[in-house]
């Protein structure tokens, strides 16, 4: 048994199932050689039935909308369990874009916004957006983010692990800076939950888009909300769903808004959700520790293999120019993906060392083209 199978079984990633042993890549119909898990994630058995059984329920005339929101309410609940954040600090959405949008959209006139160099345009546009208002956003490298706040700093914005690169923020050295300075902090941990241990909390607004590490369908995205934004924030986009009954908020204004973080609720995109529910069950069966001890103990055998830094990654980026690396990855039947000029690779639950292999195989020998 060599280092990483030794790993993945001291953390319990095999499980017993009837009479022999069930791991986590026996829950997902494909995998192998798929190394994409930060473009998007791949669907477990239960997400592609539950999205299966919905299509049919709609094509029969079964389907109704009132029988949607159980899908949402145990996604609703599984979510926080994640994110370590109570239920009542948790809001639906649909895209990153437009939750930072919600957040953009409350900052006050003339403020000045923090973001990090090179992060991913959802997370940076929004906040562009309201220059005619006098809000001004700054940019820092990401390792240089905590020396760039501030007193003047309303805001800082970042990705808690980059998307272009994989680098993981200084989250202690942020959080320890915006302490000093009362900066508030928005998180997005869309490439961070699912494989990397979070405390959502920690920050007093987060966005995730379930589609990558989370597995979900793309559509469903959370919002959570501390204390100290839940009256800053501006529900700009509230509708039906934000009241405290929704089914009773259908037209005129929404009298009575939600008291909790559904406040803030997008009306959701229905088919996706029983999809979502699904796929956050079973996250709900993980230990994320054991998650994040198999995916970056195949990231850093990789890295060392391939001469570059470990440091604790499910993401695993290199200089590819001319994207040489990521073509000779497709012509080996592997899935990966480049940004920024970069060969990216990622490392989930339906990975194993034989991926790692095969990867390495094929960057050492280019393919003819």
């Amino acid at each position: 048994m060599d280092a990483i199978e030794y790993l993945i079984w001291c953390d319990g990633w095999r499980i017993p199932h009837g009479g022999g042993m069930l791991t986590f890549q026996d829950r997902f119909p494909a995998g192998a050689g798929y190394l994409a898990a930060c473009t998007q994630g791949l669907p477990t058995h239960a997400t592609v039935a539950a999205g299966r059984a919905d299509l049919d329920r709609w094509a029969s005339g079964a389907s109704s909308p009132v029988d949607y929101d159980d899908a949402v309410r145990r996604a609703r609940a599984s979510f926080p369990r994640l994110a370590g954040v109570p239920v009542d600090a948790v809001a639906i959405g649909s895209q990153v874009s437009v939750l930072a949008s919600l957040v953009a959209a409350s900052v006050p006139d003339g403020a000045t916004v923090l973001c990090a160099d090179g992060d991913f345009a959802s997370m940076v546009a929004p906040f562009y957006a309201q220059a005619h208002r006098g809000v001004v956003v700054r940019s820092a490298p990401l390792a240089a983010l905590a020396d760039a706040i501030d007193d003047r700093t309303w805001l800082v914005a970042f990705s808690l692990v980059q998307s272009a690169t994989g680098a993981l923020a200084d989250a202690d050295g942020i959080l320890a800076a915006c302490a000093r300075t009362g900066t508030r902090t928005f998180a997005d941990l869309t490439q961070a939950l699912g494989w990397l241990p979070v405390d959502a909390s920690r920050f007093d607004v987060t966005a995730t888009h379930a589609y990558k590490w989370l597995c979900a369908p793309r559509g469903s995205a959370f919002l959570t909300v501390g204390d100290v934004m839940r009256e800053a924030l501006v529900p700009v986009h509230a509708g039906w769903c934000a009241g405290e009954d929704p089914w009773t908020s259908c037209y005129g204004p929404v009298v009575e808004p939600a008291r909790s973080a559904r406040r803030f609720d997008v009306s959701p995109a229905w088919p996706v959700w029983p999809g979502t529910a699904a796929a956050l069950g079973l996250f709900d069966d993980l230990d994320i520790h054991a998650v994040h001890a198999h995916a970056t103990a195949l990231g850093d055998t990789f890295a060392e293999a391939m001469g570059l830094p470990t440091r604790g990654q499910a993401i695993v980026t290199w200089d590819d120019p001319d994207g040489a690396a990521l073509a000779d990855l497709a012509a080996a039947g592997l899935r990966a993906s480049g940004r920024a000029g970069r060969a990216r690779v990622a490392f989930h639950l339906w990975n194993d060392e034989a991926d790692v292999h095969a990867a390495l195989k094929a960057v050492r020998t280019p393919a003819v083209r």
